[in-house]
């Protein structure tokens, strides 16, 4: 069976100009997914282009949210959200990510950027920097005291 780090590979290259960035974080899969999966909280604090993400309507795995960039833009997104995968897409914008339990630590694999509205296709300038500052600033947030995936109160 094929796990959701290698189905993000798939899902990758089957989108021309897509990068994905992985890396293994030392925290335990559900602490890693209870930021990533939080579309509405932690999603935004490691995702550099994102100012909100409201969930507008949820069936089982399906969802759908309208999200906000820094930059002004909107996109309504569609997609699924399940525990370690997440696959959302409007017309101008693509959100891949995928999260596997590597014996206590978890495997992270990013991709997404802005679409080329009817072609499989994204625009490949300055994705990886972005999904790269993406995974550096949760593996930040996963370590930082007081944060998800720490023990012990925040410092104060």
């Amino acid at each position: 069976m094929i796990d959701d780090v290698r189905r993000l590979r798939v899902m990758g290259a089957g989108v021309r100009g897509a990068r994905i960035v992985e890396r293994v974080l030392p925290a335990p899969l559900d602490v890693v997914w209870a930021v990533m999966g939080d579309l509405e909280g932690g999603f935004g604090s490691f995702q550099p282009d994102m100012r909100s993400v409201r969930v507008l309507r949820r069936d089982g795995d399906r969802v759908e949210a309208l999200a906000r960039s820094r930059y002004g833009f909107r996109a309504r997104l569609h997609g699924v959200l399940r525990p370690g995968w997440c696959w959302l897409q409007s017309r101008f914008l693509v959100i891949g990510m995928a999260a596997v339990d590597e014996g206590g630590s978890t495997r992270v694999a990013l991709t997404g950027g802005v679409r080329v509205p009817g072609r499989a296709a994204l625009v490949p300038f300055g994705t990886r920097r972005e999904l790269e500052q993406a995974m550096a600033r949760l593996a930040e947030r996963l370590t930082r005291p007081g944060s998800a995936g720490t023990d012990g109160p925040p410092p104060g």
